[in-house]
């Protein structure tokens, strides 16, 4: 997603959890995922080119280091290593199918409310037919570059980033689903990390 709507989401998932200093932290640690060295060769910080297994093990390793961080009292490092964290969960539904799956899956054909969206339904998580959007350098990186969008597109693979992001509301209203998918799973993530925390490491890693 553009880091518009990363910021966005942390702050209406958790804007009443943390402190104004932590959620500074936690989203200048989330966006600058999307700086350029984060963007080659880290396919599993936004969930690109179908490395599930790479970034649920990058999820995990980056909930490791929060709790192992608060455990030290490096309450800074536990804030940034929870923001790389949510990143990758954001953006998992902003780069892969699972919007288009899960709407697929409705009864009749019925288009839900956005706010019926479950951002963690077992059967779509675990599906094999589940993907994300493979990059393709470097015509998904002239991608961005909006005057050659059109031109780019008819040269990209439909599995390409470029055809299958939700990055923005732009690519139409499925992005409202990822939207409200990530808001849903930043507060799940927020709560399995703080899952068997003493009170107070709670303490220290809400600043409050």
């Amino acid at each position: 997603m553009l880091t518009r709507y990363h910021i966005e989401i942390i702050s209406l998932a958790l804007f009443d959890r943390f402190s104004s200093r932590a959620l500074d932290v936690i989203i200048t640690a989330n966006i600058r995922q999307d700086s350029l060295w984060g963007q080659f060769g880290h396919d599993e910080y936004h969930f690109d080119n179908n490395a599930f297994e790479k970034s649920y093990a990058y999820i995990e390793e980056q909930r490791r280091l929060t709790i192992d961080s608060l455990r030290s009292k490096d309450v800074s490092a536990a804030w940034r290593a929870f923001g790389r964290l949510l990143h990758s969960v954001q953006d998992f539904y902003a780069h892969s199918n699972y919007i288009d799956l899960w709407l697929a899956c409705q009864p009749d054909g019925a288009l839900p409310t956005v706010s019926e969206v479950d951002p963690l339904d077992p059967d779509l998580i675990h599906t094999p037919a589940l993907r994300s959007g493979k990059i393709y350098f470097p015509l998904d990186a002239l991608y961005f570059i909006r005057p050659l969008r059109r031109l780019v597109l008819r040269l990209l693979p439909r599995n390409s980033h470029g055809w299958m992001n939700l990055d923005s509301p732009e690519q139409g209203f499925k992005f409202d689903y990822a939207m409200q998918a990530a808001i849903k799973r930043t507060k799940f993530e927020f709560e399995k990390t703080i899952a068997g925390l003493s009170d107070e490491m709670c303490r220290m890693f809400f600043d409050k």
